[in-house]
């Protein structure tokens, strides 16, 4: 093959799903579809955002896996592997979905379902657990977090039962209808509504574990520390045996950095 072919080759292979980097004792797997690719392929929109990265050990059998949906308000934002995150001894999926205004609700929860269910799906070929996949996100990405885990027709229509996630840890997400979607209503930002695309619409006693965290409620955006005391005080009234709220005191919505030793000690907890 000439020099030009391979720059030919190389150019398509790093553009597809599939591109790999590894180090020592992790690697990285970029792009991948997560809806069926005769689907992806169909819409070009669909075939940009839809996917997403595995990042996963290779000296750790059975790990558990972590699923991450960026922030962004539903409007904005990508994939990424936060650097806290990296070089555990778990694998990080990070996820992209489709954004407003190019989709409008109920989109974004069902590409993030679809995302939840291939990792369910698929992570035990790369020598995950399935029984072991937490979900996790900051602000939009906690919303979408805890709606796909909360109801349960979201991952109903992959053939997944949310009961099996091993937990569920939103950042600082919304717990009442998003921002964004009540904007596509024309509702103003400052009336809250609980309908069936809040999470609080969905608390039930046999969710997974839930570990809530949010800053500091003097410092956080408009009432998302209360919205998360409320989900928490109605899923400790219908009897969930394992719900847990944090707010980080002094730290605002970009809270992240303090959360996610947090988040790991939760995993670890919960993987045993």
């Amino acid at each position: 093959m000439n020099h030009f072919k391979q720059i030919i080759v190389l150019f398509i292979y790093s553009i597809g799903a599939g591109v790999f980097a590894q180090s020592e004792k992790h690697v990285l797997q970029s792009n991948i579809f997560y809806y069926p690719e005769e689907v992806s392929q169909a819409d070009s929109y669909k075939k940009e955002r839809c996917r997403l990265d595995v990042y996963y050990p290779t000296k750790v059998d059975s790990f558990a896996t972590l699923i991450w949906f960026h922030g962004g308000g539903l409007t904005q934002g990508n994939k990424f592997i936060p650097d806290q995150l990296k070089n555990q001894e778990i694998a990080i999926v990070s996820v992209n979905y489709r954004l407003h205004p190019m989709v409008k609700n109920p989109t974004y929860t069902k590409d993030a379902a679809a995302a939840t269910a291939w990792v369910m799906k698929n992570i035990k070929r790369y020598g995950g657990d399935p029984n072991r996949v937490f979900i996790s996100g900051h602000s939009a990405g906690g919303y979408l977090a805890a709606m796909v885990s909360m109801d349960k027709a979201l991952l109903e229509v992959h053939q997944i039962d949310a009961n099996d996630l091993a937990g569920v840890i939103p950042l600082s997400g919304h717990a009442i209808t998003h921002f964004t979607i009540r904007k596509e209503q024309e509702i103003v930002g400052t009336q809250p509504v609980i309908d069936q695309f809040a999470p609080l619409h969905h608390v039930r006693k046999d969710a997974p574990p839930i570990l809530l965290i949010t800053g500091d409620r003097n410092l956080e955006l408009l009432g998302r520390y209360e919205e998360n005391a409320y989900f928490y005080r109605m899923l400790k009234e219908n009897k969930h045996p394992d719900v847990r709220l944090l707010e980080l005191q002094g730290y605002n919505h970009q809270m992240t950095q303090p959360a996610f030793p947090l988040m790991l000690k939760f995993i670890k907890e919960k993987s045993f």
